[in-house]
């Protein structure tokens, strides 16, 4: 016999808050990274925006009783739930390893040129 899912079901009004909260977010701010604090590749994709003196806003999830809802939200705009999800002018442009390919080959500087 099948088991039940654990999966939660948020309400179309989480769903509908915390989709209106990214889309916020990326419109306010020109680079906006939604991570986790233990995360590695959360790290990975900071460092790159670091190294090259571009002001980010970081959104931890970890830190918010919404996160969840958030990652619903990320996988319904980005196609993932995973962090890293990284927006440059609104417009999302990968995880971790997608930004340090980019700051390898220099596509990411730029495109914050731009």
């Amino acid at each position: 016999m099948g088991s039940l899912s654990s999966k939660r079901i948020p309400s179309p009004t989480q769903v509908m808050a915390a989709t209106q909260f990214v889309k916020d977010a990326i419109a306010h701010d020109p680079i906006v990274i939604f991570s986790k604090s233990d995360c590695g590749y959360c790290q990975m994709a900071k460092e790159c925006f670091d190294k090259l003196k571009a002001t980010y806003k970081s959104i931890d999830l970890d830190k918010r009783e919404d996160m969840d809802d958030i990652q619903d939200a990320l996988e319904g705009i980005t196609g993932a739930r995973s962090v890293p999800r990284v927006f440059v002018n609104g417009v999302f442009i990968g995880g971790g390893s997608d930004v340090r390919k980019m700051s390898q080959n220099g596509k990411l500087e730029e495109l914050l040129k731009k």
